[in-house]
């Protein structure tokens, strides 16, 4: 999931809490922890996006539901993933006032998650050059804007998930200080995204 900025002046988006929030939504995820996983997704909803109550519940459940699909192995469902996060930036073009596919957003979204888990699972020893890029083409589509001004933050995003990956082969234990570089790398994602897309002293065109 990445946050988009509003059709008319936004507040920019809040890397600390984006990060923090992404953060527990990922321990919550490989702990089979949902209620964490939903306060998390509640988190990035309500902060990168600028949702209502009713409408951030809603997204955030979307998500969740969407992470339950697709979080078996192996006998996952990615087209159901795909439905449920369609359906999750239908809301988000809805409120932004943009005129993206939500089904092409979903597609690129749950691409992302198959080259990750490929890179997790399959091949950890293969560098992030192909997950830097489907996070990429996400941002890309996603902000209209291009690849070169997008790809530092999927890079640290990418870094982040490396992180993630050790924490989980390592036992998933909360307190383990890798909890607390995967936070950094996240916090330094969503402030280039941020630097992107609502540039400190204007806003970005």
């Amino acid at each position: 999931m990445t946050p988009v900025r509003r059709a008319a002046h936004p507040a920019p988006p809040d890397p600390e809490r984006l990060a923090r929030d992404e953060t527990d939504a990922w321990v919550g995820y490989y702990r089979h922890e949902w209620t964490k996983v939903l306060r998390g997704a509640f988190g990035m909803v309500r902060h990168g996006f600028g949702t209502n109550w009713w409408q951030t519940l809603r997204g955030a459940w979307l998500v969740l539901r969407a992470n339950q699909v697709w979080a078996p192995v192996p006998d996952n469902d990615p087209d159901a993933a795909r439905a449920y996060m369609a359906r999750f930036y239908r809301i988000v073009a809805r409120v932004q006032g943009w005129t993206i596919d939500p089904q092409e957003a979903a597609r690129r979204e749950v691409d992302w998650w198959r080259v990750h888990r490929e890179i997790q699972r399959v091949s950890p020893e293969e560098d992030d050059s192909r997950l830097v890029e489907a996070l990429t083409a996400l941002y890309g589509y996603v902000y209209t804007l291009p690849a070169d001004r997008v790809r530092p933050a999927a890079v640290h995003r990418a870094a982040a998930m490396r992180l993630s990956d050790a924490w989980v082969e390592a036992g998933c234990d909360p307190d383990d200080e890798r909890l607390v570089a995967e936070y950094q790398e996240l916090l330094r994602s969503y402030t280039a995204l941020r630097n992107v897309v609502a540039p400190p002293g204007g806003i970005q065109g």
